[in-house]
C-alpha cells in the first residue's frame, strides 16, 4: 500500500507543525523580542529555497534515502554517509526533545504516574504504528496533523478576536506592542535575530519527510510538485501568523510565553477549557 497525495502533503505540514511551534516558540521570543518576526522571514526564505531544489531531485528521483541518496549520487559516497548518519542522529536527539515535551504534560494530568512509564508507552505506541506499515502511519499522521492545523487556525481567530476587541483583552494590545513594548521591536538588536535563528531553523524542521516519503506515494513526481508548493505558504502563515498574535496580545517578556505562549494568549481569551485543549492538541 502506498502513500496518497493529500496523506502527504499532511505528512508534511504534520511534522513541520510540532514541538518547535507549539513549544520552541516561547523560547524563540524570548530570544528576539518582536524581531523574531525578521528570525521567521529569513528561516522561512532559506527553507523555501532548499525545498524547491529537494523536489527538482526528488520529483526526478524519488528514493527513500532523499537528500542521502542524492549526496552520494551527485557528490560521493562519503557525502551520502555523512548527510544520512548526521540526519539519524538529529532525528533520535529530535524525538528525545519531543517525547519529553509530551511526557511533561501528560504527568500534569496524572501526576500520580512516573514520567519514565508515560514516556516509555509514547514510544511503544508509535514504534507500533511505524512497524504496520507506511499507510497506517501515513493515515494516522493524516488525521494528527488535521487536529493540529484546525487548533492553529482556532487559535488564529481568537487571536484576531483579542486584537479586534471582540473578545475583551488587557489594554495595549494590538499591532502597536510591537513596536512600543520593553525594548521596542528589536530589543536585543541583531545578534537576537541571529540568536532566534537557531530556534526557529528547529521549529521547521520535520518538512523535508516529504521527498523521504515521496518514494512510498502513488505519484512521485506530480505527489512531491503538489505537496512542497502548498506546504510552504501554509507553514508561513502558521507561523508568522501564530508568533503575530502572541506579540499583539501578551508582552514578549513575559514570563508565560516561554513556558506555553499558546495557552497563554488563550487564558487571555477567558475561553472555557480552551487552555486545556490546546495541551491535547501540543501532546498530538
Amino acid at each position: 500500500a502506498r502513500l496518497q497525495g493529500p496523506r502527504l502533503t499532511m505528512m508534511g505540514l504534520g511534522s513541520a507543525i510540532g514541538a518547535g511551534l507549539f513549544v520552541g516558540t516561547g523560547k524563540a521570543i524570548s530570544t528576539a523580542g518582536p524581531a523574531v518576526l525578521i528570525s521567521y522571514l529569513l528561516a522561512g526564505a532559506m527553507v523555501i529555497i532548499v525545498m524547491m531544489l529537494l523536489a527538482e531531485m526528488a520529483s526526478a528521483m524519488p528514493s527513500s534515502g532523499a537528500f542521502s541518496t542524492y549526496a552520494d549520487h551527485g557528490v560521493g559516497r562519503w557525502a551520502g554517509f555523512a548527510i544520512g548518519w548526521n540526519y539519524w542522529f538529529m532525528l533520535i536527539m529530535v524525538l528525545g526533545v519531543e517525547i519529553l515535551a509530551a511526557t511533561e504534560i501528560i504527568a500534569g494530568w496524572i501526576p500520580t504516574v512516573p514520567s519514565w512509564l508515560i514516556a516509555t508507552v509514547l514510544i511503544v505506541i508509535f514504534a507500533l504504528i511505524n512497524l504496520v506499515g507506511v499507510k497506517s502511519f501515513g493515515e494516522m499522521e493524516f488525521w494528527f496533523a488535521a487536529i493540529k492545523i484546525g487548533a492553529i487556525i482556532a487559535f488564529l481567530v481568537v487571536g484576531a478576536l483579542l486584537v479586534t476587541g471582540v473578545i475583551p483583552a488587557p489594554e495595549g494590545v494590538g499591532l502597536a506592542k510591537l513596536f512600543t513594548g520593553e525594548g521596542g521591536f528589536a530589543p536585543r538588536g541583531m545578534a537576537g535575530i541571529a540568536a532566534g535563528l537557531l530556534a526557529v531553523m528547529f521549529a521547521f524542521g520535520g518538512i523535508e519527510i516529504i521527498t523521504i516519503a515521496a518514494a512510498e506515494s502513488t505519484n512521485p513526481s506530480d505527489s512531491i510538485r503538489r505537496a512542497t508548493t502548498s506546504i510552504m505558504w501554509r507553514i508561513l502563515v502558521f507561523y508568522v501568523g501564530s508568533v503575530l498574535v502572541m506579540l499583539m496580545v501578551l508582552p514578549w517578556n513575559d514570563p508565560a510565553v516561554v513556558e506555553g505562549s499558546f495557552v497563554a494568549v488563550l487564558n487571555v481569551a477567558n475561553i472555557p477549557g480552551a487552555a486545556i485543549r490546546m495541551e491535547v492538541v501540543i501532546v498530538v
